[in-house]
């Protein structure tokens, strides 16, 4: 009796493997490192946030902190135990700096991330940060399948909360997008469209006739001027706007010298 083999489901693109992702918070004392995780999260494309007993929360401080990435922290679930934060997740990874015989060998952050990001094709994925100034219990650990570090400077392992969290989210949107993620920018494009044939004759007419009146170029003797300028000015390949600069230029010219 023939069977139909089941096709394995295809992998998620990388905004929505992202948004399988949970970034837990347990017992925050700041409410300001919570408004700066949200802005680290917002940033590489992860909004979904738990906290686990905050000290103050919601806060203005936070708000403040979150500097545009006040919808995560509306959207947030505050929990009063962890193991609550960690309801329906698939697995949980504790970020912690401490290297502890507690289960599996601990991986860098960029070793854990693509492991991480083929999980949330079947689901949420948790990565669970501690407080402030003591980290992760080892009883939160344990609650955790595997632990994922930050390879800082061995003699000075510190880092602030909302810094570690935008190094990880940092090397999940690099493996979600594998290696290339997509590049958006507000900035107003610097190059403009190429001249044409009639904007570079008009140029090169204009150009002449101001050579001309300055005395730069003898038309009697023209010599080789005119072509070496034409071959310099293809060499740059002229856009529209820089046409129009260099006419601005030679406008000025004649009404300097009253033509």
């Amino acid at each position: 009796m023939n069977q139909t083999a089941t096709l394995p489901s295809p992998p998620l693109p990388g905004e929505k493997r992202l948004e399988n992702i949970r970034i837990v918070l347990s017992h925050t004392s700041h409410p300001g490192n919570i408004g700066a995780v949200a802005r680290a999260m917002k940033t590489m494309g992860l909004s979904r946030l738990t906290l686990v007993n905050p000290k103050n929360f919601p806060d203005d401080e936070a708000m403040r902190r979150a500097v545009g990435a006040d919808d995560i922290l509306q959207r947030a679930t505050v929990c009063d135990s962890l193991d609550a934060a960690l309801a329906d997740t698939l697995i949980a990874l504790a970020v912690s700096a401490r290297h502890r015989s507690l289960g599996p060998a601990p991986r860098s952050a960029r070793e854990a991330a693509p492991e991480v990001l083929e999980l949330t094709g079947s689901g949420e994925v948790a990565l669970v940060f501690g407080n402030e100034t003591s980290g992760l219990s080892n009883f939160e650990v344990q609650r955790c399948q595997r632990t994922v570090f930050i390879p800082a400077n061995p003699e000075y392992t510190s880092l602030n909360l909302a810094s570690a969290v935008q190094l990880i989210c940092y090397e999940l949107r690099q493996a979600a997008f594998d290696g290339n993620p997509p590049l958006f920018t507000k900035a107003i494009p610097f190059a403009s469209p190429r001249a044409t044939h009639e904007d570079v004759e008009r140029f090169h007419a204009h150009l002449e006739r101001v050579m001309i009146a300055t005395g730069f170029l003898d038309p009697q003797q023209p010599k080789r001027l005119l072509p070496k300028l034409r071959r310099l000015f293809a060499r740059t390949q002229l856009e529209r706007d820089e046409i129009n600069i260099l006419r601005g230029i030679l406008d000025a010219v004649e009404k300097r010298i009253g033509h």
